[in-house]
């Protein structure tokens, strides 16, 4: 019942809205759902696995797993939200204007899926994880991890739920850490993410001759920056047609691509495939991708990488769908279980609407004004609504005079959900 007044609910997610529109506004026994999310003993590991399995059974049954890995912000505010912090607003900044913003960081691991229905890739939240500030682990005498640290261990726990499968992790320049992918290519995980222009490239190292002394080298000799390949005369260009690039259909780049070691003092030794990409139109400033996989093709790693926006349009389809950002939890560990099982919920959604008919989760929110050829999460979600109020007997057809009415509780749930639709 919780899960359908979820769904169901419209606004905020509070526990009290779930209860009145699930029709129990009159259940005397109300603090016990409160309890389930601050004193209640569950894993929500185990149902985050459950979660991934009915996912890569839904959309992913074979080939590659592919995985995205993307941080976000949930504004909150107050005196008892100890683990909040003060962090760059990626939505409202830009690179000539940083704005901050105080709230709770979460990082959210994600599978990139095509859904039939939509036409595209859609990232579905599985697993998410609050990454609390500096400030809150040094007042309570925790080692403070940072955000990489977090991502090797969300990704470490899905490589161990999907052991026989390739996994491919897609991240943006802030995952871009030789640790972390040194880390997931002796897991086996291929990580895909952006390069600098300016990294420090090397050939790979040189058989080591025998009787040599001496510690052996782990690279050989230093490569051109990327930044001088690219203005570079010499350079053998390649033209590639992008499928889905960032939604906007095929994209024709131009691209070319070789395999180095990448190194930084201290750090570990990564063999990459790097890929600078160039737009003829000069629509976009040339970019470089890397691949912990070198034997991988130019074109699949921009395929992959091209997967990497759905996050943010699942964060954003979070906030104005499922109401993030509209709970009012205090307790630590309610903060901690809400915000994941609301993401969580996103990817419900979209389990219960594959099960549904065609003609029920293919209808899009078209006018004269503005025609959609595909449904979106919106148009989702109404559809999985439209079939739970079908089932409780609260859409009854005109025709069918005789037809049981609902129950009086369930006629408030309705008039509490069209009345407070805002």
């Amino acid at each position: 019942m919780p899960l359908i007044g979820a769904i169901v609910a419209p606004g905020k997610r509070t526990v009290t809205s779930l209860l009145r529109i699930s029709g129990l506004a009159r259940e005397r026994r109300f603090v016990n759902f409160h309890r389930v999310l601050n004193r209640a003993a569950w894993c929500p590991r185990a149902a985050s696995r459950l979660l991934l399995g009915s996912l890569i059974a839904a959309f992913a049954p074979g080939g590659p797993v592919v995985l995205g890995i993307d941080d976000t912000i949930e504004r909150r505010r107050g005196r008892r939200i100890l683990a909040k912090g003060i962090y760059r607003d990626p939505v409202r900044s830009s690179h000539g204007h940083f704005v901050k913003v105080s709230g709770l960081r979460w990082l959210s691991l994600m599978l990139l899926a095509p859904i039939p229905w939509a036409g595209r890739v859609w990232a579905l939240p599985f697993l998410t994880a609050l990454a609390p500030s500096e400030r809150f682990c040094r007042e309570h005498g925790r080692r403070h991890k940072r955000l990489t640290d977090w991502a090797r261990q969300l990704v470490l726990q899905a490589r161990r739920w999907l052991p026989g499968r390739e996994l491919v992790l897609v991240g943006d320049s802030g995952f871009a850490a030789l640790e972390l992918l040194a880390a997931l290519g002796r897991h086996g995980v291929v990580g895909v993410t952006r390069l600098r222009l300016d990294a420090a490239l090397y050939d790979p190292a040189p058989l080591r001759a025998p009787g040599t002394r001496g510690r052996s080298r782990t690279t050989g000799a230093r490569l051109p920056n990327l930044s001088e390949v690219l203005t570079s005369a010499e350079t053998g260009w390649r033209r590639v047609t992008v499928p889905g690039w960032y939604g906007e259909g095929e994209r024709l780049v131009e691209v070319c691509s070789a395999t180095a070691v990448w190194r930084h003092s201290g750090m570990p030794v990564v063999p990459i495939r790097w890929v600078l990409i160039r737009d003829p139109r000069h629509r976009f400033n040339p970019q470089v991708l890397l691949c912990t996989d070198p034997c991988c093709s130019s074109e699949g790693i921009i395929g992959w990488f091209v997967q990497r926006w759905p996050p943010e349009v699942t964060f954003q389809e979070t906030r104005a769908h499922l109401g993030v950002e509209t709970l009012r939890k205090r307790s630590d560990l309610a903060i901690s279980r809400t915000t994941p099982r609301l993401f969580g919920l996103f990817s419900l959604v979209i389990l219960l609407a594959a099960h549904l008919s065609s003609a029920e989760h293919q209808a899009a929110a078209t006018s004269a004004w503005y025609p959609k050829v595909r449904p979106t999460f919106g148009d989702t979600l109404a559809a999985v609504r439209r079939h739970i109020w079908h089932e409780q007997g609260l859409l009854i057809s005109r025709r069918n005079r005789h037809g049981p009415k609902p129950r009086t509780a369930l006629q408030r749930a309705l008039v509490y959900a069209i009345c407070h639709v805002a």
